[in-house]
């Protein structure tokens, strides 16, 4: 994501040399956190149990919603079902069809559309609006419905789809709105146009309006350059993490604040700021290592789901610091899609290894609980 490719190449070649050398992700300083550490000893990210399969046998589980009982609503992307699935191992319940869910484009496995992301307020009861994003024949858009068997409702639509980056994470904020990342439907120009939902996160009403204090009133834009954000975290203390796809050289972890500029397709990774113009991202990966879906955070831990690097980035954050980030579950489960913390405070994992682009083992593909501590 540069103008110039021979920049790209330069920046590229350091960042292998850094990880070669140091074989660690490299962390940027932002406002609000701190890189590298508070000075003291350094801070580390808890440990996993061995997990327990709470569901198998699933059509690429993509989005991951709890429940107040505890049980999730889990989105199949190309199907367009909705499972609800118990801590407890049940077999997974359908409660719900979205319609109008776009298949794969012929045969072309490598396609990105579909049922992606689900949120539910933060006051949701058991009856309540569950949002979806999906890809339609037309569109990408986020939809509302009740688990009753009704149509759904246009909450936002006129998201330019592609068979790549079409982003699709959807998620309540502290604030109660909902906000909603989007990809640039391989149409890196989309990003720095203010007047387009493609490249930005939005931040809506649950009603789908642009949202009270936006950046720019009127407008549904929360930040902007974004290439293809799947993850959206906050912790404690309210602040927004995203997890994006870079092109070649660097994915990010990046601290999102409201009107800021993340610079794509200007810049990959940490580069130039254009004079503040552009944010730089917190961590970058390759995407070897990397590749990251969803995010979370648990506790005091970041988790960030790695597709292609098949793994489980734990980034601790302690005191206004970044920790080092540390691989968890290395090549156990495959490519890893969406993390999310349940009501009982234990790690959810899917995986995506019926996507087309991971070898399938047997029970793909699986939704897998854990204990942190």
């Amino acid at each position: 994501m540069t103008a110039d490719r021979t920049a790209v190449a330069r920046r590229r070649a350091a960042v292998l040399l850094a990880v070669a050398v140091t074989a660690l992700a490299a962390c940027t300083a932002s406002e609000g956190i701190d890189g590298g550490g508070t000075g003291g000893a350094p801070i580390r990210a808890p440990d996993l149990g061995d997990g327990v399969e709470v569901a198998s046998g699933l059509d690429i589980p993509w989005g991951l919603a709890f429940l107040p009982s505890g049980d999730a609503l889990v989105a199949e992307r190309h199907t367009g079902r909705i499972l609800r699935v118990s801590p407890g191992g049940a077999e997974p319940e359908e409660v719900y069809e979205v319609p109008g869910v776009a298949g794969p484009e012929g045969a072309e496995s490598g396609w990105e559309g579909g049922l992606m992301g689900l949120a539910l307020s933060p006051d949701h009861a058991e009856d309540g609006y569950v949002h979806a994003y999906l890809t339609t024949e037309d569109d990408n858009r986020v939809v509302r419905f009740r688990l009753d068997g009704k149509d759904p409702e246009v909450v936002f639509d006129g998201i330019a789809k592609n068979r790549y980056h079409d982003g699709g994470r959807i998620a309540f904020g502290p604030d109660g709105m909902l906000y909603v990342a989007t990809g640039d439907a391989g149409r890196p120009a989309l990003a720095q146009d203010p007047d387009s939902p493609n490249g930005k996160i939005l931040r809506l009403t649950p009603e789908g309006d642009p949202a009270p204090g936006n950046p720019d009133p009127g407008s549904p834009v929360h930040s902007l350059g974004h290439r293809n954000v799947q993850g959206l975290a906050w912790d404690d203390e309210g602040r927004m993490f995203a997890t994006e796809f870079g092109q070649d050289a660097f994915d990010e972890v990046n601290l999102i604040e409201p009107g800021h500029n993340y610079g794509w397709p200007k810049v990959e990774g940490t580069g130039g700021t254009d004079g503040g113009r552009f944010t730089n991202p917190l961590i970058t990966w390759t995407p070897d290592e990397a590749s990251p879906s969803g995010a979370a955070v648990v506790g005091d831990t970041l988790y960030v789901a790695a597709l292609r690097g098949e793994r489980l980035w734990a980034v601790p954050l302690e005191d206004g610091a970044l920790g080092e980030p540390s691989p968890r579950l290395e090549g156990r489960f495959g490519r890893l899609r969406t993390v999310g913390e349940a009501p009982d405070g234990t790690l959810w994992i899917t995986t995506s290894n019926t996507d087309g682009r991971g070898n399938v083992r047997e029970g793909d593909d699986r939704i897998i609980r854990f204990e942190v501590g």
